[in-house]
C-alpha cells in the first residue's frame, strides 16, 4: 500500500470534482470528465516517478472492484420477473452490435481489443461493460479511454435525440422505455434520456423505472460475454495441443460479481417474506445504496488513472475509426430494438 498509496490519492483528487460535475451533467457523465481531466493533467506531468504504481493500481485493480460492487446493484429476482419481456430484444441488439464490431474491425483493420471494447460497451452497458471486459481481453489505458470517448459520444447523441425520434415514430410509454433501455450505451444516460420523456409526457417516473430495470436486465451480459472472452483468449493464447487451465484464465472479479448480485437479491427476498424486520431492512438498503455509490466512484477513480496514462494527441489522432465503428455499433442497435418491438408488437 505504501507504494501505491501517492498515486490513489492523486486519483481520487482528480475524481471527487469529476464526480460533482458528473452529477451537474449526467448526460456527459463522471467517468468522461475524469478522463478528460486525468488527460489534461497528464499532458504536463510526464514522469510520475513514485505515482505511477498507484495510478496503475488504480487502472487496473480499482476499476475490477468497481465491477464486483457493481453487483450490488442487481436484484437478479426483480430485473429477471420485470425484465423477461425485453429479453428477445436485449438478446437481438447485443448480438447484432458484437456481430457488427467483428466484420467493421476486419473491414476497416481496427484494432482487436479496441473494437471488442466498443462493441460490449455499445451493446451491454457502456462504461460498465468497458471496465468488467479490459482486464479479460488486457487491454491497456489508452484502448479504454478510446472506447470510453466513444461510447460517450452516441450517449450525448442519443440523450438529445431519442426523446424526438420516439414521438416521431409515435412510441408508446413502454416502446419508448424498451428503446432506451435496448439502444443507449451507459446507465446515467438511459436515466437522462428516460427523465426527458417522463418531463415531455408527465407520465412520472414510470418510462425511467422501466428503462432502467431493462438497463439492469442488458448489465447481466457482462457474465457470459467476459467468460466467453477469457476461454476464446487462453485458446488463442495456448498451444493447440494444450489444455486450458480454467481456473488461471477465470476472471475471478465476476465471480464476485455474481455473488453481490446473488447477496442483494437473498437480502431482498428475506426482507420482502420478513424474515429481516424492517429497523434491520434500513441498514440492509443503506449498505447497497453505499457499495452502488463506492461502484460509480471507483470507475471514476479508475478514469482518472487511465487518463493520466492516455496521450491525448494519440488518442485523437487515432480516433476515426474507433468512431466509425461506434457509429455503426450504435445505428445497427438503434434499427434492431425498433424493429425487434415491431415484430413482437410492443412498438
Amino acid at each position: 500500500m505504501s507504494k501505491n498509496i501517492k498515486g490513489i490519492v492523486m486519483c481520487i483528487l482528480i475524481a471527487v470534482p469529476a464526480w460533482l460535475l458528473g452529477n451537474i451533467k449526467p448526460v456527459i457523465g463522471a467517468p468522461v470528465f475524469a478522463i478528460l481531466f486525468g488527460m489534461i493533467i497528464g499532458m504536463f506531468f510526464k514522469d510520475k516517478g513514485d505515482f505511477s504504481a498507484g495510478i496503475a493500481f488504480t487502472s487496473k485493480k480499482v476499476l475490477q472492484y468497481a465491477v464486483i460492487l457493481l453487483g450490488f446493484g442487481l436484484n437478479l429476482k426483480t430485473v429477471l420477473s420485470v425484465g423477461a419481456t425485453s429479453l428477445p430484444i436485449i438478446l437481438s441488439t447485443i448480438l447484432t452490435s458484437l456481430i457488427v464490431a467483428y466484420f467493421m474491425s476486419k473491414l476497416f483493420k481496427i484494432d482487436t481489443k479496441i473494437a471488442t471494447l466498443i462493441g460490449v460497451g455499445s451493446s451491454i452497458c457502456g462504461g460498465s461493460a468497458i471496465a468488467a471486459t479490459a482486464p479479460v481481453i488486457d487491454a491497456d489505458d489508452s484502448e479504454i479511454a478510446q472506447a470510453i470517448s466513444v461510447i460517450f459520444l452516441f450517449n450525448l447523441i442519443a440523450a438529445i435525440i431519442f426523446p424526438t425520434i420516439g414521438m416521431m415514430l409515435g412510441f408508446s410509454n413502454d416502446g419508448f422505455a424498451l428503446f432506451a433501455g435496448t439502444a443507449v450505451n451507459d446507465t446515467s444516460s438511459v436515466t437522462a434520456t428516460a427523465s426527458a420523456w417522463d418531463s415531455i409526457h408527465n407520465t412520472g417516473s414510470l418510462v425511467l423505472d422501466k428503462a432502467t430495470i431493462v438497463k439492469l436486465t442488458r448489465t447481466l451480459a457482462i457474465i457470459p460475454i467476459t467468460l466467453t472472452l477469457a476461454v476464446y483468449r487462453a485458446k488463442k493464447n495456448a498451444n493447440t495441443n494444450a489444455s486450458i487451465d480454467v481456473k488461471k484464465i477465470f476472471p475471478m472479479f465476476i465471480l464476485y460479481f455474481v455473488i453481490c448480485s446473488f447477496v442483494t437479491t437473498l437480502a431482498e427476498v428475506l426482507i420482502g417474506n420478513n424474515v429481516i424486520n424492517q429497523d434491520m431492512a434500513v441498514y440492509v438498503h443503506e449498505f447497497f445504496r453505499i457499495a452502488k455509490k463506492l461502484s460509480k466512484f471507483f470507475i471514476v477513480m479508475a478514469m482518472s488513472a487511465i487518463g493520466l496514462n492516455t496521450d491525448i494527441v494519440k488518442l485523437i489522432k487515432s480516433g476515426a475509426k474507433p468512431v466509425l465503428l461506434g457509429c455503426c455499433c450504435w445505428g445497427a442497435i438503434i434499427i434492431m430494438s425498433i424493429s425487434v418491438q415491431k415484430i413482437i408488437g410492443i412498438f
